[in-house]
This record gives C-alpha cells, structure tokens and sequence, in this order.
C-alpha cells in the first residue's frame, strides 16, 4: 500500500472517529431554496389555516413531532398508517392519545405542498412537521426560530419500537434525564421540551392517582397545590371516563409561554414528572430562572427544539420522500 493511500485512509478513520453522525450535515436552514423556495410560506399558511379552525393544532402538533423524534428518530415514521401485517408506530399504546388534528396538519399541508408542480414529490412529511410544528408555536405566542431542513421519510413503522421510548407521567428526575440523554438531550433541553405542557389537554387516567389514592398513604400527592386539588377533584371526579380530558396548564392554556414554570412553583405541575423539576435540587433552580425570565426560557427551547429536530435523522438509502404521509411508497 502507497504512503500516499495510507494517509488517506487514516484521515478519513480519524474523520469518521470525529463525526459520526455524518447525516446531520444534511440538515440545515433554507434546505429547499433551490428545490422549492416558497415551501415554508405554503406549509405555514396551511397551519394557519387549520390553527383557526381549532387550538387543539397546536398541542396536537407539537406532540406529534416530539413522539416522532423519540422513538425511530425525526422521520415522519408516527403518521403511517397501520396494515394488515403491521401494526404501526401510531397504534402503540403511548401513541393513541395523539389527537387526529396533528396527522391532519401534516397532511394538509403535504397535499398543498405538492399541488405545486415545482415542489412535488420533493418535500419529506418529516420536513413539512418540522415546519409545522415551528408554525404552530409562534401562532401560539411562542418563540420564532429558523428551522433546519432536509430529513428524509423513514421506511419503518412498528409499534414494537415505541416500547420504552416515551417519557411516562410518572417518572423522576433521574428517569428523564436518562432517556433525554438517550438523545442527546441534556437537563436543561428536557426541561424546556417539558415546557410544551404549557398548552394542550390530558386525560384525566393519566393523573388521578396523585388526587385519589397516591402511594404508598393512598391520599393527595403532597407536592400539589391544595386550591389545585379542589379544581382537578370537580374536573375528574372519582370513577369519570378517564378519557375525559383537560387543560394542563390551568392559568393560560392557549398561549406558549413560561407560566408552566410559574405554574410549577405554585405546586400546579399537572403530571409528577412535571412537579418534579421543581421538587428536585437538581432542576429547581431552572424552573426559577424561566419562571422569571420569558426571554431566557424562550432562548433555550429554541436550541433544545432544534436538538430534538436532528435526532435519528434519515438520509440516503435510509429513507425516502413519501407520496402519502400515511403510507410507504
């Protein structure tokens, strides 16, 4: 072997040492300007549109997004429909309480994208929710950021790997920071994702033991505001249909902003993975810092939201750009 061939080889080992995750050079602002330069304004103005027929748009969409990201990585894998021989991504358990406006959202603004004959069939679903959840945020009063593009679909879709992936209402400090971390994510990114409760609605399942029988006392969970017990007891009595939902941010449920944080000092943290960032040394001093500085919070999300945007990107071989959101090409 040449001393020239030898040199090449070992650059490109200590390259692929320093950068492992090669496709996330793929991603980056203005990815479409020479593709489809007006991809933006036309995903947006379908956001809009549906914003105004119902808030439920935005918590829908933002959810979607982050469900997607945490189990096979940003790749739109969550809207495939489940067939026959293949129960789906949104069919698992944890995907189930996804509401239908987020997936309509998506499509919607698909279907626009591609009635452009310049754009179509070259705009990812998994770049059109990006977009949209970045749209559905500023709608709702939350920060305006440039979002990076240039994901492709993913060709996988099972149920089975969602298993483990979600955060669960129940979990503590440790247990967030370890499946964040698991992506990347550091505290400081969990806790402002975390404030994505700030707007949208729960199930009434998903916290009525810590306001019924919280263990091992089987009373009130301590942590919670008493006034807020009151409230949650008259909104989801004993024995209700633990689907009926609610707001989870009772002070200002349609704006994107740092009262959750606020919310968490007064004990109004709807879920215990929620109250426990204020709880715990390790993050409270987070929480007050957002709790007073809008701008501060703001400024972290926006650099947590884009972290959370480059997880399990997919790219050459690994993924395609599906005609159908809903279905593999």
């Amino acid at each position: 072997m040449g001393r020239s061939c030898l040199v090449f080889l070992l650059s490109l080992s200590l390259c692929l040492c320093l950068f492992p995750h090669t496709s996330l050079a793929q991603l980056r602002q203005n990815y479409y300007a020479n593709i489809c330069p007006n991809v933006e304004q036309i995903v947006r103005a379908e956001v809009e549109k549906k914003f105004k027929q119902t808030f439920v748009t935005v918590p829908a969409t933002i959810r979607l997004f982050f469900h997607d990201c945490f189990a096979q990585g940003c790749d739109a894998s969550v809207i495939i429909a489940s067939t026959g021989g293949n129960k789906a991504e949104k069919d698992h358990p944890d995907n189930l309480s996804l509401a239908g406006d987020g997936f309509d959202t998506v499509v919607k603004a698909k279907a626009a994208v591609d009635r452009s004959s310049r754009c179509r069939n070259k705009v990812s679903c998994a770049d059109i929710l990006a977009m949209a959840t970045r749209d559905v945020i500023a709608l709702a009063g939350g920060p305006k950021y440039a979002v990076e593009l240039g994901r492709l679909d993913g060709l996988r879709s099972k149920a089975s790997d969602v298993n483990g992936k979600l955060p669960q209402a129940n979990f503590n400090l440790n247990q967030l920071n370890s499946m964040f971390a698991a992506h990347g994510l550091n505290q400081a990114d969990m806790i402002a994702l975390s404030a994505a409760h700030t707007v949208g609605f729960s199930h009434c399942g998903k916290f009525s033991n810590r306001v019924y029988n919280f263990s091992p006392q089987n009373t009130v969970d301590p942590t919670i505001n008493k006034a807020y017990v009151i409230q949650l007891q008259q909104m989801c009595p004993r024995n209700v249909d633990p689907r009926i939902a609610i707001n989870m941010d009772p002070i200002s449920p349609n704006r994107f902003d740092n009262t959750y944080f606020k919310n968490l000092q007064n004990g109004m943290g709807l879920f215990t993975s929620d109250q426990v960032l204020n709880q715990d040394p390790r993050s409270k001093p987070t929480v007050n810092a957002w709790a007073a500085s809008s701008t501060a919070f703001e400024s972290a999300f926006v650099t947590a939201i884009t972290k959370l945007g480059r997880v399990g990107v997919k790219t050459g071989r690994n993924g395609n750009i599906r005609r159908d959101c809903g279905v593999f090409n």
